[in-house]
């Protein structure tokens, strides 16, 4: 699903959202149990643990800050702001935090929620890996926390031609489900690719730490929750009139959206703050790949 617009940029993007593809098949958990262990072909390149002093910001060598309140093309309710309140370092987690709140931002633009999304834009980029992150996701309709990825050419060529991997998506009325996604040309709206895993027996992701990942190596993707594989995309597999663009340096995002297009909009039931703690986000690489 694409929630990528910058204000102040050239690049304008509208919201697509991506429905499961008839041909694809959905994972359905069995229980997790535990993290998958990276085996020791992938060597640790990249990461951040948040380990800093409560109370201080992200680390602005490894992290920039979208800021603004245009609904980033999903007509979202949030401000992003790169405020301490929405983004911080507590207890050994980053602390995404939205807030039910009056703000109005340097772009005149007021809104009744904020919010914080942070990306490795010009810091980070990498082709292929396991790009893993260990959060505890908030819960509440309208709620849509999200760890995706962006192919780093995007300001040249635009989306969807810039690729997109979604590795965790989830929205406050589906609480115990994970999407994981890719986009690219000629699979997006109704032909996207989407899989979903759901915990077993009502459990919620929001009730606990998980981990969420992707494996990604030349002409495949594959998606993880915890320890449990539920979705493999293939160059191959991807049909006519669609072109594979994951062959280049992708940046990681994390945000928590309020409201939009496909979570809808909070309501009586929905509590504030609410928070997304991210203990680590680490990525992996094979060496000679």
């Amino acid at each position: 699903m694409l929630r990528y617009a910058q204000p102040g940029a050239s690049l304008v993007l509208l919201c697509v959202l991506v429905f499961a593809s008839p041909a694809l098949a959905q994972g359905q958990s069995q229980g997790t149990t535990g993290a998958k262990v990276p085996d020791k072909a992938w060597k640790l390149l990249w990461s951040d643990e948040f380990n800093g002093p409560d109370g201080s910001p992200v680390d602005s060598h490894k992290w920039v800050f979208d800021v603004g309140g245009d609904g980033w093309g999903n007509q979202e309710l949030e401000y992003y702001t790169d405020r301490l309140q929405n983004a911080h370092i507590e207890g050994g987690n980053l602390v995404i935090r939205a807030l039910s709140e009056t703000y109005k931002g340097a772009d005149g633009k007021a809104r009744q929620y904020t919010s914080a999304r942070i990306k490795t834009l010009g810091k980070f980029s990498q082709t292929y890996g396991r790009f893993e992150a260990r959060l505890k996701i908030p819960y509440g309709q309208g709620l849509w926390p999200a760890f995706w990825m962006l192919g780093d050419n995007i300001d040249h060529v635009q989306w969807p031609a810039c690729g997109e991997i979604d590795i965790m998506e989830n929205i406050g009325k589906e609480p115990s489900l994970n999407h994981g996604s890719i986009h690219g040309p000629g699979y997006t709206g109704n032909d996207g690719i989407e899989a979903h895993i759901e915990l077993p027996k009502g459990k919620r992701l929001a009730d606990d730490f998980h981990t969420y990942a992707v494996e990604w190596e030349p002409n495949v993707i594959r998606f993880y929750l915890d320890a449990d594989l539920y979705a493999t995309q293939r160059r191959e597999g991807l049909g006519v009139n669609r072109k594979w663009v994951f062959d280049h340096p992708f940046f990681l995002l994390l945000n928590v959206a309020v409201g939009g297009d496909w979570p809808g909009n909070p309501d009586a039931s929905t509590k504030f703050p609410q928070t997304m703690l991210v203990d680590y986000v680490r990525v992996y690489k094979r060496p000679g790949v």
